[in-house]
């Protein structure tokens, strides 16, 4: 099971309130069978309105770390929008608030979402939007968001920081790790050993 105490990379600054995840991930891309290829339309409508988006923008291809601002993910539950942000490279996600459902299928999949207050959201977002190229790190250790040795108090509830830390987040993972417990607990059912 991958622990995740830490995410680093770029950052891309999309600083906008109540996205929800028919932006994110458009309908007409939810009837695929696997999530692979899903990243390629993350923002896809959004993407085509406006040449400038951020996900458009030559500068931030490759960043890890999206920046958001309140409400972000509300709407439908789909696990295809967090998915379509995997697939493009997003690893952590910063912002003020989560709609609650994004945020439980986003840590189900090991991406940390953590909340920042909204005025020093709006000062990293200006860093990133000057400079690309900088590195901000998301520190579940330590809840904070650093970038340019500067800490930015971050929060996210107890429950799912340990999750990610300790790696209890990937349930797979766990149904692996304890394949022997698995199997024996298998073989005590009546109806699953033959009897």
């Amino acid at each position: 099971m991958k622990k995740i105490c830490q995410v680093s990379g770029r950052a891309i600054p999309l600083l906008l309130d109540d996205v929800d995840t028919d932006r994110i991930i458009p309908a007409r891309f939810l009837r695929c069978v696997t999530f692979d290829g899903l990243g390629e339309h993350a923002f896809e409508d959004d993407r085509q309105q406006d040449p400038g988006h951020p996900f458009n923008d030559p500068r931030f291809q490759g960043a890890s770390i999206l920046l958001v601002g309140r409400n972000f993910g509300c709407g439908s539950s789909r696990e295809h929008a967090p998915q379509a942000l995997i697939r493009w490279g997003i690893q952590a996600v910063v912002g003020v608030s989560f709609a609650e459902i994004f945020f439980g299928n986003c840590i189900s999949n090991g991406v940390p979402c953590v909340t920042v207050p909204v005025d020093a959201l709006m000062e990293l977002g200006d860093e990133v939007l000057a400079d690309p190229a900088l590195t901000v790190e998301v520190d579940l250790e330590r809840s904070e968001v650093r970038c340019r040795g500067r800490a930015i108090s971050a929060g996210i509830p107890a429950g799912p920081r340990q999750a990610l830390m300790t790696g209890q987040w990937d349930f797979l993972g766990q149904l692996v790790e304890a394949e022997d417990e698995v199997r024996a607990a298998a073989a005590r059912i009546p109806y699953l050993s033959g009897f």
